[in-house]
């Protein structure tokens, strides 16, 4: 091999990957207008936001902030500072704030009586009990306002920007504020952290006290794949609802906020889920390790490099840009010996319209040494000979 062989572009022309040949129809559109005042829909897998709307804005919201009181018991759960079979003392302030005399949704427990842990979790989750909220509260810090503080904290290491807790149950109060962005990070939290309660999230009912309720997701009973989270009502916040739903492994995390009615709550959510599952799809593109390109090398002891990347690749895109899609490897060429192994040589760059560019290193597969003294003369030689031949 000449080294006039080995002369190529500074940029490597682009060149298509993994698009396959079947995606012929392009995506109706890639925007949907929605009637909820604060909303947002999110892959899970990868983050990817498909639909934000006044979704960084603080919120009242509502009964989902129940969501960061089963989370912190979760967490309780999961440092084994608690069991699901301990049981928790009903205050007479849990009573009168969130049971049954309150007039607000409750789990009807008895004041000066005692809960198990478990099904303080369903009072929360199934039926949005205030007082099983109140009961949890007191329990794990002394006081709801207590376990208010230790909820704004938890939202703050979760990266939850624009949360701030006035107490447990979502009761509305002027600093009781939560941004649907931040109810996204959430649930998919609640999903990372302890997929093992998050089965609570799914149950459609729950019987205590002799009184049985249903869960108030209206998605757990006509969409398929729906198995979560919570709904939120108060005059101020309007209809809310925290979902999500998997459909052929996928799964979207959608929060809505302020719609009109219990109806528009039901029927919105699912317009958005169907979109989001009908309009994008996620793309694994590469794995850590694969080798992208291989390189020429100048005075190396090999003429060429492997170049690896560094990381997985696993991206959401519409289908319309995928069809457009591009994925570019740039470097210097030919790469001067001597080169290390692990050492960045490049770049691989994916591009579609619509879509954030990502950049991905590219790094050396192997160590590639330099030419001894004769070796760099020949090529130099062969260069003075060669080099200019078209």
């Amino acid at each position: 091999m000449t080294f006039a062989n080995l002369r190529t572009a500074i940029v490597r022309a682009s060149f298509a990957v993994l698009i396959a040949a079947s995606l012929t129809q392009a995506a109706a559109a890639i925007e949907i207008e929605t009637d909820a005042r604060e909303a947002i829909l999110i892959d899970s897998a990868t983050n990817a936001v498909l639909l934000s709307k006044n979704a960084d804005v603080p919120m009242p919201p509502a009964s989902m902030s129940k969501l960061m009181t089963a989370y912190l018991l979760f967490e309780s759960l999961k440092e084994g500072r608690v069991s699901l079979d301990d049981k928790f003392r009903v205050s007479e302030n849990a009573w009168q704030k969130g049971g049954a005399k309150s007039g607000s949704s409750t789990m009807f427990l008895p004041p000066n009586s005692e809960a198990r842990v478990e099904d303080l979790i369903r009072g929360i989750i199934v039926q949005s009990g205030n007082d099983a909220c109140i009961v949890v509260a007191e329990n794990l810090a002394g006081s709801e306002e207590a376990f208010a503080r230790r909820m704004t904290e938890k939202a703050r290491a979760l990266g939850m920007r624009n949360s701030n807790f006035a107490n447990a149950t979502g009761w509305p109060d002027p600093d009781q504020r939560m941004s649907a962005y931040d109810l996204a990070i959430l649930a998919g939290s609640v999903l990372r952290d302890f997929p093992e309660y998050f089965h609570y999230y799914d149950e459609r009912e729950f019987t205590y006290n002799g009184i049985r309720q249903s869960n108030r997701n209206p998605l757990l009973y006509n969409y398929p794949g729906a198995d979560g989270f919570k709904t939120g009502h108060t005059e101020e916040a309007g209809y809310g609802l925290t979902a999500t739903a998997e459909r052929d492994g996928r799964r979207l995390i959608l929060v809505i906020n302020g719609l009109e009615s219990n109806k528009a709550r039901a029927t919105e959510s699912a317009k958005l889920l169907d979109w989001g599952f009908r309009e994008f799809d996620n793309y694994a593109l590469f794995k850590a390790g694969d080798t992208v390109e291989v390189a020429p090398v100048w005075l190396g002891v090999t003429p060429t490099v492997e170049m690896k990347i560094t990381r997985d690749v696993f991206i959401t895109m519409s289908r319309k840009a995928r069809r457009n899609m591009k994925v570019t490897v740039k470097y210097a060429s030919p790469i001067p010996a001597p080169i290390q192994a692990g050492q960045q040589i490049g770049t691989v760059s994916i591009t579609a319209p619509d879509f954030d560019t990502i950049v991905v290193p590219l790094t050396a597969a192997a160590d590639n040494n330099q030419l001894g003294m004769f070796g760099r003369l020949g090529a130099a030689l062969e260069f003075i000979l060669w080099g200019g031949a078209s």
